[in-house]
């Protein structure tokens, strides 16, 4: 049940003002917003932020394109004896001896993953499965781009989880503005599940996760041409999700009272889903020829 369900599309007893008059008394409107206020950036992202909400939250895993170096043995002469490793190198040429130990001494480069939530996010389409993640810009960075979107952009993978209520101070960790090269999975103490088909791991606390690939990215810039986000699309490949999450009677159905999710609203808050009521949509060939529908079509 809707919360206001005896109010249908207009009901002059709740609202004794016309439309064409409320819109004509200008002092019922707070704020006016004009482009040249809405290139002010900290006043434009206070205003739509605390509006347009709840808004989803994306918790994106990427991994780095270079990795972080690991100085380790090589495969080839792991397991092999002192003695064998002596009689491997007599028969090698001073050259090959070199090269051997080059490769020795090379750094193995294992991937850094990086984890971080993103409250521009939204699905964009079920067929094909897409998702849309705006990635604001790094002022600090030369090229400025953030960690993620830098990943993103060079290995055309992510991960995205959904983040419930049981681990959203975990989660709101990994907005640290920490370098690079520390791992929020480390500060935050969340758990990285290897994913089957993108590299990028999933964090194995939520309950529902998408292993993506980039479909494709679109620069936003301001006025003056600097880049404010990087808006990536994603193809979803693979979905993980927790069999307790599922409606017994709809099993494509997650319910949200389980799942629990968090949202973004303003400043520093943050929502819950507590409640929740269903709405049919309304159907033409049903409602064509009711007397409201007649009443608001011939203006009354």
């Amino acid at each position: 049940m809707t919360p206001s369900p005896e109010l249908k599309r207009r009901d002059e007893s709740r609202f004794p003002l016309r439309v064409q008059e409320r819109l004509d008394n200008v002092t019922m409107w707070k704020v006016h917003v004009g482009p040249s206020q809405l290139s002010v950036e900290l006043s434009s992202c206070q205003l739509m932020i605390s509006a347009i909400a709840p808004r989803p939250i994306a918790f994106m895993s990427t991994l780095s394109p270079d990795g972080t170096p690991n100085l380790r043995e090589t495969t080839e002469s792991r397991g092999k004896s002192k003695e064998e490793r002596v009689e491997q190198g007599k028969e090698q040429s001073k050259e090959e001896r070199a090269e051997s130990r080059e490769q020795r001494l090379a750094p193995t480069l294992t991937p850094n993953p990086q984890l971080a939530p993103m409250s521009y996010f939204n699905m964009v389409s079920h067929n094909p499965p897409t998702i849309m993640v705006s990635i604001q810009s790094d002022p600090k960075s030369p090229e400025g781009l953030k960690d993620t979107s830098r990943n993103v952009l060079s290995t055309r993978q992510f991960c995205c989880s959904i983040i419930s209520e049981t681990f959203v101070e975990a989660a709101n960790y990994t907005s640290i503005d920490a370098p690079p090269d520390v791992s929020e999975w480390d500060l935050s103490g969340l758990t990285p599940r290897q994913s089957e088909l993108v590299k990028p791991p999933h964090v194995a606390e939520s309950a529902f996760s998408m292993e993506c690939e980039l479909s494709h990215a679109h620069e936003l810039r301001r006025d003056d041409g600097v880049l404010s986000n990087t808006v990536v699309f994603g193809r979803v490949k693979r979905i993980h999700a927790k069999e307790f999450l599922f409606d017994p009677e709809d099993p494509m159905k997650v319910v949200l009272e389980r799942l629990r999710p968090v949202t973004r609203l303003g400043g520093l808050g943050y929502g819950r889903v507590t409640e929740m009521f269903d709405l049919p949509r309304p159907v033409w060939d049903k409602v064509k020829d009711t007397p409201e529908v007649r009443a608001a079509l011939n203006g009354r």
